[in-house]
């Protein structure tokens, strides 16, 4: 049986370094995707994987993945950026977060859920985070909780137009000890990973168009 073939962005460390982990665990075919290509390439052999040159903030390197990847079953839009300061601060800084976690994540979207659609199976999983939540107050630094917040929103709006085998959902880990999460935080990227890993491997009953943390729905 061929191996379901899985993207993790931002791949090369942190959450999604433990999500591909995880994932390879689950027999399937995963390829890092990170903007530096040693990164990649170093992170990948660590836990039997594979790499590709991915910067999800550039539109024309997410067309180049996409095209040198082929089919794909599992997609898990991870990649981040925290950013610092108010929100109203910088128009950069708000720019880069919405190419990185709301263009970026749609293109991959757009690309590759077609795929899944034709050929019967998909999951896709979007690392959002209780500060994207209105029930939370939308809170973090700079443009991080409104940025989250529209990912939840497209999460909802994609699953509500696809169909059940096509599984869209969003997922909080928690505050991960990593180079975001900093050294005080309160979970590993393992535990951070766990409920990325649920989602990204349902099974054909499992949810769609939800917001979930420690594999339990959460308010949005």
């Amino acid at each position: 049986m061929t191996k379901r073939c899985a993207l993790v962005t931002g791949g090369n460390r942190g959450i999604g370094l433990a999500i591909a982990q995880g994932l390879v665990g689950q027999e399937m075919d995963v390829v890092i995707g990170a903007r530096d290509a040693d990164a990649g390439t170093t992170a990948a052999k660590q836990i039997g994987a594979r790499s590709i040159i991915l910067d999800v903030s550039d539109p024309d390197s997410i067309e180049r993945a996409c095209d040198q990847l082929g089919p794909v079953d599992v997609l898990v839009n991870n990649a981040g950026v925290l950013g610092s300061g108010a929100v109203l601060d910088d128009p950069a800084e708000f720019s880069m977060s919405i190419a990185v976690m709301v263009a970026g994540p749609y293109l991959l979207m757009h690309h590759l859920v077609p795929g899944m659609r034709d050929r019967g199976y998909g999951r896709v999983v979007n690392l959002s985070s209780g500060w994207g939540a209105f029930s939370d107050g939308l809170e973090g630094p700079a443009s991080y909780g409104v940025t989250k917040a529209a990912l939840n929103a497209l999460t909802v709006a994609a699953a509500r137009t696809l169909p059940d085998h096509v599984k869209v959902n969003a997922m909080c880990p928690g505050w991960v000890r990593t180079r975001m999460g900093g050294a005080g935080a309160t979970r590993s990227p393992k535990e951070g990973a766990d409920t990325a890993i649920w989602l990204a491997s349902l099974g054909a009953d499992g949810p769609t168009g939800g917001f979930f943390r420690d594999r339990k729905p959460i308010d949005w």
